[in-house]
C-alpha cells in the first residue's frame, strides 16, 4: 500500500470522528487516516473542566461559527463556539452526559430505520461506559469514556429540593428508565479532569502504528470516481494534497461541516450546486436540510448568599483558595461544569415523556449566549436557571455561501416558528418561577433580574424570549437518517447515491434527543464503526 493510500479515511476528528478512527483501527489490520482542520488538545483549560467558559470564544480552539439573523428572534442572531481542535466542540463543551430519551430512538426505528430502537443502541451506549456508579440495566463499567457524579453544593441542592416541593419527582438518574423529574445530572469528567473522545479513545490509539492524524488539515472535498468515493482531498501547511482510500471515505465534520464538505464536493442539491459552479456527483435534496437544535431560554437571579461562581471569582481572595484547591485536590468548582442539577418536565401532561429541561447554572452573566464576547461574569453573586425545549418544531438548514470549504456555511434555524414552541417556552418559564418561590430555594432568590417580576402576561413573555432566546448547541439532523426523499443516509449511515462514503456523526440523526446529544453522538460512533467493521468483514469473504 502506497503512502498516502489508507482502507479508511475519516473526516473530521470531532467527537465521532475520534471514536470511529479509534475504533477502525483497533484490530491493527486495518490502515486508517484521521483529517482534522484543528489542532492538537493541549491545554491546561482544556483539561478543567470549568476552563469551557474560557474556551467560548478562544480563536485557538474554537472556530466561532454564528447563525443567520432569525425573523422571529426579533432578527437575532446565536452564536456557535465550535470546536477548532482534536475532539471538536465536544473538547469545549459542558460535558453534560444524558443519552435522551427511550421514546426518541424508537421513533428513529419507526421512521424506517431498522436497528436504531431503544434496545438497539443501549449496548452501544453502554460499550462506551465506564461509569463510576458500576454496573446495571442501564450503565456498563470499563469502556473508554469516564462518566461520573457532580460533587453537591447548598445551592443545587436547594433547587433540586424545591423542585420536589414544586410536585415533580425525584429522579437520580437521567439515563436510567425515565427521565422525568429533577436530580444531578452525570457528566464525563473523572478525577477532576474533563473528558473527551480525543482524550478517551484517540490518545490511546494513536500509539498504533495503522492510524496516521493530520491536524490543522483543510477537507476542501471528497474525491469520486466512477460514482463512488475514492480519496479525500486537503489542504494543510498552504499545500493541497490528497489520499485515497481502499474502502471507504467516512464524513465525521458535524452538522454544519458534514453538510458542507458534501456539497462542496458535488453531493446536495443541485441547484445551489450548480449556483457555485460545482459539478453535481449526486442530487440529494435533504443535505443541509432538517436542521434541528434545542431552543434556550435563561431567567437571571441576583443571589443573597455569596454561593455562586461568581462569588469566588470575584473575590482575589476566594478565587485563589479555588485555584489551590483544584491545582492541589483536583477538587472544587473548577473541577466542575457548574451545571449540576436538572429537572425534565412536561409543558404538556399528556406528552409520552418530557419536553423542557430546567437546569440551574451556578454562575451569572449578563449576555444572552447570542453574541461573541467572553462569559464575563455579573460582580455580584448571581445565578442563572435555563430552559431547553427538547423537541421544538424548528426545522432549519446548512447551506454553503461558495465552494470554499474554509467559509462557514450559512445556518438558519428558524426558531420560535410553531405555536406548541411558544406555549412550551411560556409553561417552561412559568414553572421556573414557581420552582425558585419554594422554601427550600427561596430565600437564595434576592431578585428575579430578566426578565423580571414586571414581565408577566403572555404577550410581555413572549417578547422576551423573542428578544433573549438562543440555540443550546446541540445541533444535529442536516444528513439525516431516513427512507423519505430528504434522506441522506441509510440505517447503515451509507450516502445516497454514491458508493463507500458513509456520514458518522450528529448530522445522521432524524430527530433532535431529548438531551445534550454528545452521549448519543458517541453512540452513533460506536454503531457507525461497527457496521463499517461488518461490511468489512463480509466483504473479505
Amino acid at each position: 500500500m502506497e503512502a498516502n493510500e489508507f482502507d479508511y479515511i475519516v473526516v473530521g476528528a470531532g467527537t465521532a470522528g475520534c471514536v470511529v478512527a479509534a475504533r477502525l483501527s483497533e484490530s491493527g489490520s486495518h490502515r486508517v487516516a484521521l483529517i482534522e482542520a484543528g489542532g492538537e488538545d493541549n491545554s491546561f483549560w482544556i483539561d478543567t473542566p470549568i476552563g469551557f467558559g474560557r474556551l467560548w470564544d478562544d480563536p485557538k480552539f474554537n472556530w466561532r461559527y454564528e447563525s443567520e439573523p432569525e425573523p422571529e428572534l426579533s432578527g437575532g442572531k446565536s452564536y456557535l463556539p465550535r470546536g477548532k481542535v482534536l475532539g471538536g466542540t465536544g473538547t469545549i463543551n459542558a460535558m453534560i452526559y444524558v443519552r435522551g430519551q427511550r421514546e426518541d430512538f424508537d421513533n428513529w426505528r419507526r421512521w424506517g430505520n431498522a436497528g436504531w430502537g431503544y434496545d438497539d443502541v443501549l449496548p452501544f451506549f453502554k460499550k462506551s461506559e465506564d461509569n463510576e456508579r458500576g454496573a446495571d440495566d442501564y450503565h456498563a463499567v470499563g469502556g473508554p469514556m469516564r462518566v461520573s457524579d457532580m460533587a453537591r453544593y447548598e445551592l443545587t441542592d436547594a433547587f433540586v429540593a424545591a423542585g420536589i416541593e414544586a410536585g415533580y419527582p425525584c429522579n437520580d438518574d437521567f439515563n436510567g428508565p425515565s427521565q422525568d423529574g429533577f436530580g444531578y445530572n452525570q457528566a464525563t469528567i473523572r478525577n477532576g479532569r474533563r473528558g473527551s473522545t480525543s482524550i478517551d479513545f484517540l490518545r490511546p490509539a494513536r500509539r498504533r502504528g495503522n492510524l496516521t492524524v493530520y491536524t490543522h488539515a483543510l477537507a476542501t472535498r471528497v474525491l469520486f470516481k466512477d460514482g463512488q468515493a475514492s480519496g479525500v482531498e486537503f489542504l494543510r501547511d498552504g499545500v493541497l494534497r490528497h489520499i485515497s482510500a481502499r474502502r471507504e471515505v467516512i464524513v465525521a465534520g458535524g452538522s454544519f461541516n458534514s453538510p458542507q464538505l458534501l456539497q462542496v464536493s458535488g453531493v446536495g442539491p443541485a441547484d445551489l450546486l450548480k449556483k457555485h459552479g460545482i459539478a453535481v456527483v449526486a442530487d440529494l435534496p435533504g443535505v443541509g436540510a432538517n436542521l434541528q437544535d434545542h431552543f434556550q431560554l435563561s431567567v437571571s437571579y441576583r443571589c443573597s448568599r455569596p454561593v455562586t461562581v461568581n462569588d469566588y471569582v470575584n473575590n482575589p481572595l476566594r478565587r485563589m483558595a479555588m485555584g489551590a484547591q483544584y491545582l492541589l485536590f483536583r477538587k472544587g468548582l473548577m473541577a466542575t461544569n457548574a451545571t449540576l442539577v436538572g429537572g425534565c418536565i412536561r409543558t404538556d401532561p399528556s406528552l409520552p415523556a418530557p419536553d423542557a429541561k430546567l437546569q440551574l447554572r451556578l454562575w451569572g452573566r449578563s449576555i444572552t449566549g447570542r453574541t461573541r464576547e467572553r462569559m464575563g461574569l455579573h460582580p455580584f453573586s448571581s445565578f442563572l436557571v435555563s430552559v431547553m425545549l427538547l423537541h421544538p418544531d424548528n426545522r432549519g438548514t446548512v447551506s454553503i455561501n461558495s465552494a470554499d470549504s474554509g467559509v462557514q456555511p450559512e445556518i438558519r434555524f428558524n426558531y420560535f416558528q410553531s405555536a406548541r414552541d411558544r406555549k412550551a417556552s411560556l409553561v417552561s418559564l412559568r414553572a421556573i418561577r414557581k420552582i425558585m418561590a419554594m422554601p427550600a430555594i427561596a430565600s437564595y432568590v434576592a431578585e428575579e433580574m430578566s426578565p423580571g417580576p414586571k414581565c408577566e402576561s403572555d404577550a410581555d413573555l413572549l417578547d422576551f424570549c423573542r428578544r433573549n432566546g438562543t440555540t443550546n448547541h446541540h445541533s444535529v439532523g442536516t444528513c439525516k437518517m431516513g427512507i423519505d426523499d430528504q434522506a441522506v443516509v441509510d440505517a447503515r449511515l451509507r450516502v445516497r447515491g454514491v458508493a463507500r462514503l458513509r456520514v458518522v456523526d450528529a448530522s445522521i440523526m432524524p430527530a433532535i434527543v431529548g438531551g445534550n446529544p454528545n452521549a448519543t453522538i458517541v453512540m452513533i460512533a460506536e454503531k457507525g464503526a461497527a457496521m463499517i467493521l461488518e461490511d468489512a468483514a463480509a466483504y473479505a469473504k
